[in-house]
């Protein structure tokens, strides 16, 4: 046995109300907390991490890291508690990123999302995506979105992640999650299967090339509604990405498909709360209305924070908007806003009108 266990580390960071456990060569390991990283009180050598990261793995996985290859998996521990973990190699020594997972789905209103993030869930068809840096809570708003649909109506969901981090339970609707990598080789691959499994709602876990983009946008252009993430800050930063990643002969058609398709866009980021007891959500939405379809099909993108700023009505704001809202509230503090906001003019310009 190691002499400091996966047990011991991960009971310390669900005490502490730690999201993430990092375990890495000549450096005790270290915790985020609040979004925060903090060095734990465990000492040992570089042996000691070592065997500790190696205790996660089976034997073909440790063949894998011997290849040179980074792993991604999940897995629980006695007391059935999940996590999601990265193992790699960093100047030839091992290291472990670990996600703490929660073991209950939350609701959409358990996260404070705006209601429309509720009546996007309602869409028969389309794509939503859910946009954010890494830790903004992307996974789990998506759970929500996905548990949301499983208690409101009868339909076929398939999931493809990586890996697996929320399991649902078929309620009224039957649930088929897929891991990458386990389950299936890609999510491309996995969305092509998909359209012969009789989905009526498909999540996949992320956008990351054109195969898988186009594969998701053929889904929802085929009557399914498709929930997907993509790492951007914003609405507009993420139709730009999309397009893209498509050859310039290709990025008009591109665009009239995702002005057939896009149902809406959701830009999330969590914030420290002004008495540091939490973290809270802030948001960007982007509401696929006529006008704002129609400036994706012309390539008008730089139009569609004016039209976010015009549409309260439909439940849209910018990140801007929203972070105003929240210093106004006094739930977060000025500073938090501006090192988050990606507009400061337009961020000072609401604090003026709140």
């Amino acid at each position: 046995m190691p002499a400091i266990t996966i047990e011991q580390l991960t009971q310390y960071a669900r005490q502490n109300d730690c999201s993430d456990l990092h375990i890495t060569a000549r450096q005790a390991p270290t915790f985020r907390h609040l979004g925060q990283l903090k060095v734990g009180p465990f000492s040992g050598s570089e042996a000691d991490y070592r065997e500790t990261i190696l205790s996660l793995l089976t034997v073909a996985q440790k063949e894998q890291l011997e290849l040179g290859r980074d792993l991604d998996f999940s897995f629980s521990d006695v007391q059935n508690n999940r996590y999601r973990a990265n193992v790699y190699h960093a100047q030839n020594h091992l290291a472990a990123a670990i996600r703490m997972l929660r073991d209950d789905i939350p609701t959409l209103a358990d996260l404070r999302l705006p209601p429309v993030i509720q009546s996007l869930s309602d869409e028969p068809r389309g794509i939503v995506l859910v946009t954010g840096p890494t830790g903004s809570g992307k996974s789990t708003t998506l759970a929500a979105m996905i548990d949301y649909i499983n208690v409101q109506r009868a339909a076929h969901i398939i999931t493809i992640e990586d890996p697996i981090e929320y399991v649902h339970q078929h309620k009224r609707c039957l649930v088929h999650q897929r891991e990458l990598h386990r389950d299936v080789a890609s999510f491309s691959d996995a969305l092509r299967s998909a359209m012969r499994e009789d989905p009526d709602v498909i999540l996949v876990g992320e956008m990351r090339d054109y195969e898988t983009i186009s594969a998701a946008v053929t889904a929802a252009e085929t009557g399914h509604l498709v929930f997907s993430t993509l790492h951007t800050t914003g609405a507009a930063q993420t139709i730009d990405r999309i397009v893209d990643v498509y050859p310039s002969h290709s990025q008009g058609m591109i665009r009239s498909q995702l002005s057939g398709v896009l149902r809406g866009i959701i830009t999330q980021t969590l914030l420290p709360l002004a008495d540091n007891s939490g973290r809270t959500v802030a948001t960007e939405i982007l509401i696929g209305t006529d006008a704002v379809l129609a400036q994706i099909r012309e390539g008008k993108f730089h139009q569609l924070s004016s039209a976010m700023q015009a549409g309260a009505g439909v439940g849209m704001h910018t990140l801007g908007g929203d972070l105003a809202g929240l210093v106004k509230q006094g739930r977060i503090t000025r500073e938090t806003a501006e090192n988050a906001v990606t507009d400061k003019a337009e961020f000072e310009q609401y604090l003026g009108v709140y």
